[in-house]
């Protein structure tokens, strides 16, 4: 059974600082890219950041300059520092991690979502 765990949400005021982590574990061989999804309320689920295995990172052009996604491979850990907040960043942030579990193919893997509220 493989598990990925978030932690770090909460409410914070415009203009704060979270850090949100997601640890997997199980059976796990080796994890792939990582990623940070939310969806706010009324809204799609859209792609925040994404990590490879080697650290290179991509965001959406709405986080730039003020989400850092990072990754501990030895923890199987995915990290998200995200500074300088705006009520428009409130969402459920949910991980994601394409893993290769014991057996079978890569395959997608999600936590269960954590909530992050900025107050204006």
């Amino acid at each position: 059974q493989v598990q990925l765990v978030e932690s770090g949400g909460g409410l914070v005021q415009s203009g704060g600082s979270l850090r949100l982590s997601c640890a997997a574990s199980g059976s796990i061989s080796w994890i792939y890219d990582m990623a940070w999804y939310r969806q706010a309320p009324g809204k799609q689920r859209e792609l925040v950041a994404s990590i490879t295995r080697g650290r290179s990172a991509t965001y959406a052009d709405s986080v730039k300059g003020r989400f850092t996604i990072s990754r501990d491979n030895a923890k199987n850990t995915v990290y998200l520092q995200m500074n300088s907040l705006k009520p428009e960043d409130t969402a459920v942030y949910v991980c994601n991690g394409r893993l290769l579990v014991a057996i079978g193919p890569p395959s997608d893997h999600w936590g269960q979502g954590i909530q992050v509220t900025v107050s204006s």
